[in-house]
């Protein structure tokens, strides 16, 4: 039943279950997750948190998302493109982000494979619009469809922690998929 995935927020704002009540997460779900977003540092920017979230909570992420853009050059891919193993000693040193060496390193991968998906398609949003589910039913599914057809295409071009949920939850928080709870006040602005 939909309404018990709602809860009421401090301001008697019907909301998703999951954003709880921390004002970081409220704030996230209010005013980001699910609102459709065509730039393309943006979308790598997502692209590679939800690599570095696989395992761990998305809360965790957010909390350390202002570290991950100064520490990634605010995930411009043309910049990330061009690191190296210097780059990766550094990353790894930042105790401000998750310090994963296999993640670091995908990010950099997928930053030089976005600068051929580039040339290819003219922007991440232009490859990214045939993956839009649009206004779904809302569910606790951890794929679709389209997430696994974009994480298959992905992958074949080289990018790594792409995987199917991984490109769901991309798709839900870039506007691509309108996944809000019937009820949760914000559906409606985030229709697509």
């Amino acid at each position: 039943m939909e309404c018990e995935r709602l809860i009421l927020g401090r301001d008697g704002q019907p909301r998703c279950w999951w954003c709880g009540d921390d004002p970081l997460y409220v704030a996230y779900h209010d005013s980001e997750w699910g609102r459709l977003q065509t730039d393309d540092i943006r979308l790598f920017e997502k692209l590679c948190l939800e690599g570095f979230q696989a395992g761990l909570s998305w809360i965790t992420i957010l909390r350390k998302r202002e570290n991950f853009r100064a520490a990634f050059d605010g995930f411009d891919f043309r910049k990330i493109a061009a690191y190296d193993d210097s780059d990766v000693a550094r990353l790894l040193q930042n105790d401000g982000i998750v310090r994963h060496g296999q993640k670091i390193r995908s990010v950099i991968n997928n930053a030089q494979k976005m600068v051929d998906l580039i040339k290819e398609y003219g922007s991440f949003y232009a490859y990214l619009k045939p993956y839009a589910a649009g206004d779904v039913s809302p569910s606790l599914r951890a794929t679709s469809p389209e997430s696994i057809a974009l994480s298959k295409d992905l992958k074949k071009r080289g990018f790594s922690f792409v995987g199917p949920t991984t490109a769901y939850a991309f798709l839900q928080a870039m506007g691509m998929v309108n996944d809000h709870v019937e009820g949760c006040f914000i559906r409606n602005a985030c229709k697509i």
